[in-house]
């Protein structure tokens, strides 16, 4: 599919007009983007009429696919009845009321509020903020030290990019006072004779160690990823959750899950923290609420902390304009009821997952550039490593993982690397052919890389 407009003059303006995320700029402009222009189910098609497979749901989003009607209908809908109105004012509107009505009954039991924001980014700013007031609702306000980790990913805004460990990001000004980080659970990357669950144990102590040396009065709460997610698809190891939770309980720290990439349907729970076996006081949501169709977030509360915010905490100084947009909401119950009504959850966890996790470690086991294999359900990555057995990553492997992520855009797949890992995402809707069209394309950019290389 092409449209009236050459992809040259395409690129030019957009040159002229855009600094794109997480690139140099100028590189880009003489390079020039792909033009995306359609999109169906799991594949897109760029300006000059190029297919490709997404293995990344977009940004970990587009959970159903491109070109739902369901979803298309919802909007149009919505906008024809409602298209606009806020939650100021002391109003409301039904479309939020009746997501939230849906949403918290896909939730355990122990949630009960949400604050709706526009994307990640902004539920983890609210974050910060509704954390410190439930301290100081609770006569502890000296209670406001957030521990992140590093490496982990809570969005683009300032007091995201500081809760988050990208520490390129702290450099371009993202960093604001009593923030603090811990180290990742990444176990291929350690060095030393640890068992996988001995790693994990100390790599959730390093928690206890950070609080006592902040102070535990001082520490509100601690944020992460079930698995993170822009920072590499790193699992933690099996005992490292499980002992998070017993730091936190026992110091009196907020447990905070960001589950923006990891929530509705992508590990093959409805939400990730219930794969992983623990249970967060405040969940951090966004992308596949709307699949990505329209942009939506929020910030979910347990009962614990609503129950205080609403009960003894007056005022709460805080209101987004689009917060609960009647549009978005009205999407976003068309997507949850999707996800729901089709089973979508249940075929990842019994089904799809567990196909897409065999065929890859049955083609990529033993490649000579891949060192391990992790995931589950409908996310997955490829650690790319120079020996597997002792676990020695390569040197330059930022550069050998974006040259095989630039030769799976030749062979028609988009896969993302980030350091040393290929990571796959794909729409939970896929069929077992499109599951195949996947890896076996991946297969063939990570056999190209491994030659280019010399590794095969």
């Amino acid at each position: 599919m092409t449209t009236s407009r050459e992809t040259r003059d395409y690129q030019a303006a957009d040159a002229a007009h855009h600094i794109h995320a997480f690139v140099d700029q100028k590189a880009l402009n003489d390079e020039g983007p792909r033009v995306m222009v359609r999109g169906d189910r799991l594949h897109l098609w760029d300006n000059d009429g190029r297919r490709y497979l997404d293995g990344m749901s977009g940004l970990w989003c587009t959970n159903l696919g491109y070109g739902r009607k369901d979803l298309n209908a919802a909007a149009s809908r919505q906008l024809e009845q409602l298209p606009y109105y806020n939650m100021f004012f002391h109003t409301t509107h039904p479309q939020v009321i009746e997501l939230s009505e849906l949403l918290f009954s896909l939730l355990p039991g122990h949630y009960s509020h949400a604050i709706y924001t526009n994307s990640g980014s902004e539920a983890n700013e609210v974050l910060i903020r509704t954390v410190r007031r439930y301290w100081q609702v609770l006569g502890k306000p000296e209670k406001k030290i957030m521990i992140g980790r590093w490496n982990g990913y809570h969005g683009s805004t300032l007091a995201a990019t500081a809760l988050g460990g990208m520490k390129f990001m702290h450099e371009m000004g993202g960093m604001i006072p009593d923030i603090a980080h811990i180290d990742e659970p990444y176990f291929f990357a350690h060095e030393g004779n640890l068992t996988t669950a001995e790693f994990g144990l100390r790599a959730a102590q390093q928690l206890e160690a950070k609080i006592l040396e902040l102070g535990a009065d001082k520490v509100a709460g601690f944020i992460a990823e079930p698995f993170q997610g822009a920072g590499g698809m790193i699992f933690p190891p099996e005992s490292y959750w499980p002992e998070i939770q017993r730091i936190c309980r026992k110091y009196d720290v907020l447990l905070c899950a960001d589950e923006v990439i990891g929530g509705f349907g992508r590990t093959g729970e409805w939400f990730a923290h219930e794969y992983f076996g623990f249970e967060p006081d405040t969940l951090s949501i966004a992308k596949g609420l709307t699949s990505g169709y329209i942009p939506m977030g929020g910030l979910i509360l347990s009962k614990k902390m609503a129950d205080v915010l609403v009960e003894q905490g007056g005022v709460f100084a805080h209101g987004l304009t689009y917060s609960g947009h009647p549009v978005a909401a009205a999407v976003a119950i068309a997507n949850l009821k999707a996800l729901r009504d089709e089973g979508v959850v249940t075929r990842v966890k019994d089904d799809i997952g567990p196909y897409l996790q065999q065929c890859l470690r049955e083609v990529f086991g033993n490649h000579p550039l891949v060192g391990d294999i992790q995931g589950t359900g409908m996310v997955a990555a490829l650690q790319l490593a120079e020996d597997k057995a002792t676990r020695k990553r390569f040197a330059n492997e930022n550069d050998i993982a974006w040259r095989c992520r630039t030769i799976g855009f030749e062979e028609g797949v988009i896969i993302r690397s980030t350091l040393g890992r290929m990571i796959m995402a794909p729409a939970l809707i896929a069929s077992r052919e499109e599951i195949d069209e996947l890896v076996g394309k991946t297969l063939k950019a990570v056999d190209r890389t491994a030659q280019e290389y010399g590794r095969l």
